[in-house]
């Protein structure tokens, strides 16, 4: 591909992503699903006009990270730390339950694998797959309906980030059971050591970053050295911890919310993550959608895999949510929040093929879960803060 044709690829998404986006809203639906539903059009599946790239898949983890940011910058700290013994809880269960849905499943298709066998680590991994959370697309229809910064908002944002953590383990110790060179133990301790790094970094960055603000408040310097905090612990996550490095960026937005100046920052992030980031994140998701080669066999493999990881995340997180006191309106928002899948279940597919755990026909599955959730959960969030809104009218 020519180096100019980038740019050509730049301006299809950013029109499409647009148009789709006023079209969704217009139809009462967050803008998000208008910006999947462009990646679709404009991809290999339909028109075929721009191609998945390694330049748009960096564009687009640009974009996630700045999103995972701005959320962290959003993020009530008082409340995160009121709500974080629950949202462990809720992760906890919101791993349990899709793991065992998916081996169930895998089973169920083909065949129950004795203990340690081949199929059995097989049928495992596809409900690995199924506990990662993907938050981003939450996060962002949250945000438009002004909901992010309310005590279910900030339930979700600390289970799905510890949800990550949580499936980054059981990941590793899948893989590390059927590949005897892989150290289980050693991720545990990585992760450990990542938060206890974030803890003490964050509380001396905490400290450089107020003073700044209070000798230079509302001066583009913040928000400037604010980015390279957040790409800095995005790094720091992945190379030297493990951690996913959207862990990393919501840790740094975490570091800088309670400063003066942190939603001037979070204005500043918003510019280029509305225009250019996030429309190609949102998009992306759609590019990576190819329907060839698809078997009767394998779409309703696949039709049974979305309907599996929808429903065990919404029972996993909603019914522990509600064990935890939330209401049942409030529950089932927190599982609805939870089921979206993105870029790390495709991060744990790709990991589950180069270590022989997946064939690449599965990732049509994976693909049509992303689709699919990306699209139902803005809409069922968006409806069940309707309906709580004529209650409370009523």
């Amino acid at each position: 591909m020519e180096t100019y044709g980038i740019f050509k690829d730049l301006a299809i998404i950013i029109v499409f992503a647009k148009l789709c986006g006023i079209l969704a809203r217009k139809c009462k639906a967050p803008q998000v699903v208008g910006e999947i539903i462009a990646g679709l059009l404009i991809g290999p599946s339909l028109l075929g006009l721009v191609q998945q790239s390694d330049f748009l898949a960096h564009m687009a983890e640009i974009g996630v990270v700045l999103l995972m940011f701005s959320a962290g910058l959003e993020t009530n700290l008082k409340e995160l730390m009121k709500t974080g013994p629950v949202a462990l809880l809720i992760a906890c269960s919101g791993v349990f339950i899709p793991l065992l849905g998916g081996a169930l499943l895998y089973m169920g298709f083909y065949g129950a694998a004795p203990w340690g066998s081949e199929e059995f680590y097989k049928a495992v991994f596809i409900g690995v797959i199924m506990t990662a959370t993907s938050v981003s697309i939450t996060v962002q229809s949250l945000k438009e309906m002004g909901k992010l910064k309310g005590k279910v908002g900030t339930t979700i944002l600390s289970a799905a980030i510890i949800d990550d953590v949580i499936g980054i383990i059981v990941l590793t110790f899948v893989i590390g059971f059927k590949n005897p060179e892989s150290n289980p133990g050693s991720v545990v301790l990585s992760t450990v050591l990542f938060f206890i790094m974030a803890l003490v970094a964050g509380f001396i960055v905490y400290k450089i970053f107020k003073k700044l603000d209070e000798r230079y408040p509302h001066t583009q310097r913040i928000p400037i050295l604010g980015l390279a905090l957040c790409f800095f612990f995005a790094y720091a996550a992945e190379k030297y911890f493990g951690i996913a490095d959207i862990t990393g960026a919501y840790v740094a937005g975490i570091v800088l919310c309670s400063i003066q100046d942190s939603s001037y920052i979070d204005r500043k992030m918003e510019v280029s993550s509305y225009i250019i980031f996030g429309p190609i994140f949102f998009a992306s998701i759609g590019l990576k959608t190819s329907i060839d080669n698809v078997s009767a066999g394998l779409l309703l493999f696949s039709a049974g895999f979305v309907i599996v990881a929808l429903i065990t995340k919404i029972i996993g997180c909603g019914v522990m949510a509600k064990l935890c006191r939330f209401r049942f309106q409030d529950s089932l928002k927190i599982g609805v929040g939870m089921m979206t899948r993105g870029e790390v279940a495709l991060i744990v597919a790709q990991k589950g093929l180069s270590v022989g755990l997946l064939t690449p026909e599965y990732f049509t599955a994976v693909i049509l879960l992303i689709i699919v959730s990306s699209i139902s959960t803005p809409i069922l969030l968006k409806l069940l803060y309707i309906k709580d809104k004529e209650e409370a009218a009523a």
